[in-house]
């Protein structure tokens, strides 16, 4: 490469953005920055007791700049008039109603406090009622089944089911909504300033996996299919859209006021979005038949595979199978849990309780306390996993089920409950916290033995996110239930980096996702390799939790949950 480009990454998570500058030769990151969201941060516009997830706008503008500036800053001199593209991710399926020129009706006076005129989080689980009927329906109107490319179970995490709560919920934002789109969608748009909601280029990523979009179907589920499912869906399919396009597709070039704002040079070249886990297996130098695990507060399980392999074959029971979703001319296949790191951010909940509200009370000052509870709250886990390592496997016969936040994979189910079970008067917190982490690698494993049911093969494993950076005991707890090993790469922000690896394919700096995934690649920073003797062993309480499973989907549909 005779002169020196680079390309942005933007990454927008469930709790603040990551944007990194990459250097396009080697992929090296010249500098990064990460900007919570202040709103989110204050624990607005949420209702967790009735899984109500809402995201303003504002928030991601907010710290989109916050973070692209803090970046520019921290990299050397002339960075900035070297970046020649960028290319976003976000977390979905994250929808919002928009007005005809494609702005959220949040960003307007009138609903700028309206939770439901707001994007609508992928861990929002509202829309069950909504997830459940369209199930029913897919299977008994006597048309095609559009849930079919979705795993044959469509989610109350996704988009119709999420917009179609909001309808019946709120009828001011109804009748003020004119579309709505996906976050990876609606962001790429206002970078590139459309004005204009027809204009608005479609993730294929988002679309297929979450949407029921198909080629097959000539776009999205028919009308006939939207309005039997309720009347107050007529008309929106015209308004959505018909095609998609893959991430390595521009969707035009940054605008002259986020140029301005941003001090960067003009003509650079904006890529078609996408979700986050999809980009993070390819900044994560992923390959046929090898699962990336995305591994944070939920986990995304990603796997693609040639479409020549897969044609005609429906994976059930899973998040989407997809061409293009991943990587262009090959069939992007997606699962995962709806909550990892959550349970064990859960369980420090429960613990700090006593803390955090029986230590004020006491004869230390505000400091020391303050002092204390901070120093108790941000060394709990690490105490926690050293300790519950010393624990035999099979000595403390606590069993837990990984449901607390419903199930994503195999076959969603949101209505589903977390267990904690074989608790006796010895069972101690590091016995507990065993407990769940193992009920964490059994979510993972279940969704291993889908895949290998329906005839797609796993041939290596490979993990990104927190978890999988700064969790050594859970890491090698995933491994031994899985019986495989597990790569971790050396980028601490590979959903960003596969980004930026999009971004360069788009600034026309590598002719194909593939050339620059092999320049760009970060390489691997350890290995987990299974241990010997656990496998057996895990097999044997494997067995226990598909009991306790079964039994609690039982009970759930004993007591009118979904079949």
């Amino acid at each position: 490469m005779s002169d020196q480009s680079y390309v942005c990454g933007v990454d927008f998570g469930t709790d603040s953005v990551r944007s990194v500058i990459i250097d396009a030769a080697d992929g090296a990151e010249v500098a990064g920055a990460v900007a919570p969201y202040p709103r989110w941060a204050q624990g607005l516009f949420c209702d967790a007791p009735r899984n109500m997830f809402r995201q303003h706008p504002l928030d991601y503008l907010e710290a989109f700049e916050t973070s692209i500036r803090e970046a520019i800053a921290r990299a050397p001199g002339g960075t900035a008039q070297r970046v020649r593209a960028m290319a976003v991710d976000t977390t979905g399926s994250t929808p919002a109603p928009v007005d005809a020129g494609g702005a959220p009706l949040a960003l307007s006076r009138e609903f700028a406090a309206n939770p439901n005129a707001m994007f609508v989080l992928w861990k929002d689980h509202t829309a069950v009622r909504e997830a459940g009927e369209i199930n029913a329906l897919a299977r008994s109107w006597g048309g095609t089944d559009f849930t079919k490319y979705e795993g044959g179970v469509y989610s109350s995490e996704w988009f119709w089911a999420k917009i179609l709560h909001v309808l019946r919920e709120d009828a001011a934002v109804r009748e003020a909504a004119v579309s709505w789109v996906e976050h990876c969608d609606w962001f790429t748009a206002a970078l590139t300033g459309v004005t204009d909601v027809r204009r608005i280029k479609r993730s294929r990523c988002a679309a297929g996996h979450k949407a029921m979009w198909h080629e097959s179907f000539q776009g999205l589920p028919a009308e006939e299919f939207l309005v039997r499912l309720d009347p107050l869906l007529a008309g929106l399919r015209g308004r959505l859209y018909r095609e998609t396009l893959t991430s390595d597709q521009s969707a035009g070039v940054l605008s002259a006021d986020w140029t301005a704002l941003l001090g960067l040079s003009s003509g650079v070249r904006v890529g078609v979005g996408a979700f986050d886990a999809h980009m993070g297996a390819v900044g994560g130098g992923i390959t046929p038949y090898t699962m990336t695990k995305i591994m944070g507060t939920s986990t995304c399980d990603v796997i693609v595979a040639p479409l020549e392999e897969l044609r005609g074959k429906l994976i059930r029971g899973i998040c989407g199978q997809v061409d293009g979703s991943v990587i262009p001319g090959m069939l992007g296949m997606e699962a995962g849990q709806s909550a990892f790191g959550d349970i064990y951010a859960w369980f420090k909940s429960v613990l700090m309780w006593p803390v955090d509200n029986v230590l004020g009370g006491t004869v230390v000052d505000a400091a020391t306390r303050e002092r204390l509870v901070a120093d108790a709250g941000e060394r709990l886990l690490d105490v926690l996993a050293g300790q519950a390592e010393r624990v035999p496997l099979e000595e403390s016969g606590v069993l837990a089920l990984d449901w607390m936040n419903g199930r994503r994979t195999p076959d969603a189910n949101q209505m589903l409950k977390g267990a904690i079970a074989g608790l006796n008067l010895g069972s101690d917190a590091p016995r507990i916290f065993r407990a769940l982490v193992e009920a964490t690698a059994f979510g993972a494993r279940a969704i291993q033995e889908r895949f290998r049911r329906e005839g797609v093969p796993i041939r290596g494993v490979i993990a990104l996110g927190g978890v999988a950076k700064k969790a050594p005991f859970i890491m090698q707890t995933v491994a031994n239930v899985m019986n495989v090993p597990i790569r971790v790469p050396r980028s601490e922000q590979t959903c960003a980096l596969g980004a930026a690896m999009f971004a360069a394919v788009v600034a026309g700096i590598y002719p194909t996702l593939p050339a620059a995934m092999k320049a760009m690649e970060s390489g691997w920073e350890r290995e987990y390799t299974p241990e010997p003797g656990a496998a057996g062993v895990y097999d044997r309480i494997y067995a226990r939790y598909q009991g306790l499973a079964n039994f609690v989907e039982a009970e759930t549909v004993s007591a009118g949950g979904p079949p």
